[in-house]
């Protein structure tokens, strides 16, 4: 009888797992991998695959490097025998491979890894041996002159050996006894240097013949005068022999001394190779971690069975043994019902051997699974399909106890409808009272209906659409499905007259019973779609409120910003007018403590009045009604008025080129633009100036411009005050603050300053300055 590791196809997941493996070992190992008999050990082992796929795909730690399997290499060595050049670069292969394995997993400073962490300490290796191998081993049957100096010494003097005899040689193919030789070539014979000498002249050169051509007509002779140097080089290979074997025995007694430890350390660099295939195939596979469950419970959220098509399969979703003890799984032929129960069962399977599983969530138990599923027919056993059946029955009834785990497909089947199902419910009837949980699969309506009224069972169903007659491969809790019978057939094609004669027989218990199922089935179709289509539109709306709401929120954040800018704007302006006035005042008060009073005083106290009288107007506000000043005209000594300063001078030069003029004001020298002169109201009169405004102080003029809040349209006039300000305080340098944001009020700033002449350059500031949130102005 199939074991349910075979009916279950346990061997061929394993086998796929494997082929991730690197090592043949780990190949072999991982193929006939048994599930874990406790629950400690399937943790300890799904652990393992949860580090290892961390290590590989998070770390990039992971990987075995690839050995031969060892053999008895180890042994042989252990004994004393001298390995060969071969064996002793598969030893080094040995130990290299363990050497990366714990130098890659020791290397990683990550807490998580606790169990390989574990693992490596029963790995062991020698650096120095493994070094060792690679430099005096150059091939599988070469030892590198480099091994030892002695041999570096004897293989040079067999170098001049050999170049020595084969120039004494030379001269026989180039001297008299050339017309001797069949060929003018030096040749060996076994390990002697001869030459080839025609038959008949033997006798004219004197050696030792060694050997002679198959037609007779040539000999190999060794001169006489090359005896000595021959036996001379025989002996120098001598001793390289001893020389070489020397080298090899005392590397194989090394890699000896290590036998035990390195037996050891194969087992667990295996061990870690088959964890790093498990966590690869989870990979393949989209695989989760399972959660074991310490109670009789399978849950498996969208899980699909491994040997199916990924990209065609359709993942189903089950739960037994928490709120019930048996599915009873029902539904349409090729509706999914078997590969339903299989992969139940595999899952259980493959936690328990470490492997994760293909679904969204899964939770099984470390049980023992029975399972009886397919057509064990055997002629050679001379089983009928329902004897091999009720066998494996007859083994699970014998075997199974409580918590268990027992997948039977259509319990009953092969035999008389009547007598089949109550078998059936005779055998999950027991099955109950034993405490086991699982799954049955049937097509009986008698064991649907036993479930529906069975406390511990539950009916499920495999979805299928009526209306097109095809399965749909989704599992409907709760329900009993129709077995679709007839049509199928008629999707099939099965002639129609065979099918109304068939529906015809059909009982009338079997004929109702089937048609409430499928009217069931049908109706339920219905309220899906009807569901669906709700949800669909009760998302819908909730979007569009949602995005009401949006607008509504951001519509309300923008009045209350604007509103309190404005008050912000309101409150700002009210005290920049209130400080000015006091400003002012401050000013008339220092002016007239004074005893006595110069003409200056005067023209700034009428300054100061006339400003008072404006409401603290800015110089920008006061509009300018004058005329332009006839450029053509613009000469030393014309009287002009400033527009910016609202005070009129005479001018003491003016420079076209960059478009100004100085100008005298009272006891001021000012630099103006000349698209800022207008034609003075009043000519200057001798000895006085006639001045109707003046300019703050330089002392209390202001470094910085803060043009944070304001448009780029409301900058200029801003702007120019005050450079017009800071020109007259003398200032080499101003800064503006005109922040980051999108760079507009930035640019609009350098383009003031890129047209005013009496800008030398500017600048953004550097670190500490305010970086490009600032421009630095520098003046003429």
């Amino acid at each position: 009888m199939k074991s349910s590791r075979e009916r279950l196809e346990l061997d061929k997941i394993l086998e796929a797992a494997a082929t991730f493996a690197v090592l043949d070992g780990g190949k072999a190992e991982l193929a006939a991998c048994t599930p874990a008999a406790s629950l400690a050990e399937a943790e300890t082992r799904l652990g393992m695959t949860a580090e290892a796929e961390h290590l590989l795909f998070t770390l990039g730690a992971g990987r075995v490097e690839y050995f031969p399997p060892a053999g008895d290499l180890l042994e042989r060595a252990e004994k004393g025998a001298v390995l060969s050049c071969g064996e002793l670069l598969h030893a080094a292969q040995i130990l290299r491979s363990v050497r990366l394995l714990h130098d890659n997993i020791s290397a990683v400073a990550d807490e998580s890894i606790v169990l390989f962490s574990e693992l490596i300490l029963r790995l062991t290796f020698d650096r120095r041996l493994e070094e060792e191998i690679g430099e005096k081993i150059v091939s599988a049957d070469a030892v590198a002159d480099t091994a030892s100096e002695k041999l570096f010494s004897i293989r040079r003097e067999i170098r001049l050996m050999e170049e020595r005899i084969r120039a004494r040689l030379a001269q026989y193919l180039t001297g008299d006894e050339k017309q001797y030789l069949q060929e003018n070539i030096v040749t060996m014979r076994g390990d002697r240097f001869v030459i080839p000498v025609k038959a008949e002249y033997r006798r004219s050169i004197r050696g030792f013949v060694h050997d002679r051509s198959q037609s007779g007509a040539t000999v190999f002779v060794e001169p006489e005068e090359i005896l000595e140097m021959n036996n001379e080089l025989r002996t120098l290979a001598a001793d390289e022999q001893e020389e070489v074997l020397r080298i090899l025995k005392d590397l194989s007694v090394r890699v000896g001394r290590l036998r035990a430890a390195l037996e050891t350390s194969i087992l667990a660099t295996t061990s870690a190779d088959t964890y790093f295939a498990r966590a690869e195939y989870a990979y393949s596979l989209r695989a989760v971690r399972p959660k074991l469950s310490r109670r009789g419970r399978v849950e498996i959220v969208r899980g699909r069975h491994p040997l199916l098509d990924a990209k065609a399969a359709v993942p189903v979703s089950v739960t037994v043994g928490e709120k019930f003890s048996f599915l009873v799984l029902s539904g349409a032929n090729t509706g999914g019902k078997t590969v339903t129960l299989k992969m139940c069962g595999l899952f259980c399977l493959m936690a328990a051997c470490g492997l994760f599983l293909p679904a969204a969530a899964a939770e099984v138990p470390v049980c023992e699974v029975f399972c009886d599923i397919g057509d064990s027919q055997s002629i050679e056993e001379n089983l009928s399909t329902f004897s091999s059946h009720i066998l494996n029955l007859k083994e699970i009834l014998e075997r199974a106890e409580r918590g268990s785990f027992v997948l039977i497909d259509e319990p009953g089947g092969g035999t008389d409808p009547e007598e089949g199902q109550a078998i059936a419910r005779a055998v999950l009837a027991t099955l109950l009272l034993r405490r086991c949980f699982g799954i049955v699969t049937t097509h009986y309506g008698a064991l649907k209906e036993f479930a529906y009224r069975t406390e511990g069972l539950e009916n499920g169903r495999m979805e299928f659409d009526a209306a097109d007659f095809r399965p749909l491969y989704r599992l409907c809790m709760g329900e009993a499905g129709s077995s679709n019978a007839l049509a199928i057939c008629t999707r099939l094609q099965f002639p129609e007259e065979v099918i109304a004669l068939a529906r015809s027989y059909l009982s009338d218990w079997a004929g109702a019973f089937e048609y409430t199922l499928r009217a069931a089935e049908e109706s339920r179709v219905r309220a899906d779609a009807a569901r669906a289509e709700a949800e669909a539109l009760k998302g819908e709306w909730e979007e569009r409120l949602a995005a009401l709401g949006k607008e509504e929120e951001t519509f309300q954040k923008s009045k209350e910003k604007f509103l309190a800018s404005s008050k912000a704007e309101a409150r700002r302006i009210v005290s920049e007018r209130t400080a000015r006035a006091e400003e002012l005042l401050e000013e008339l008060e220092e002016i007239f403590k004074k005893e006595s009073l110069t003409e200056r005083d005067l023209i700034e106290a009428r300054t100061i009045k006339n400003t008072m009288e404006r409401g603290t107007m800015s110089e920008d506000d006061a509009p300018i009604r004058a005329k332009p000043v006839d450029m053509g005209a613009l000469r030393e000594g014309t009287f002009v008025r400033i527009g910016s300063m609202q005070a009129e001078g005479k001018v003491l030069s003016v420079n076209r080129a960059k478009g100004t003029a100085e100008v005298q004001v009272g006891a001021l020298r000012v630099r103006a633009n000349l698209s800022d002169l207008y034609v003075a109201s009043s000519k200057e009169k001798k000895g006085s100036v006639t001045v109707t405004r003046t300019v703050t102080p330089p002392a209390e003029q202001k470094r910085e411009l803060n043009l944070i809040g304001l448009t780029t349209a409301e900058i200029s006039s801003e702007l120019e005050k005050f450079l017009d300000s800071a020109v007259l305080s003398n200032f080499p340098e101003v800064r503006i603050v005109h922040g980051m944001g999108t760079g507009k009020l930035r640019a609009a700033v350098h383009e003031v300053l890129r047209k005013d002449a009496r800008v030398k350059s500017f600048r953004l500031g550097k670190y500490g300055e305010g970086e490009s949130g600032v421009t630095i102005v520098t003046f003429e």
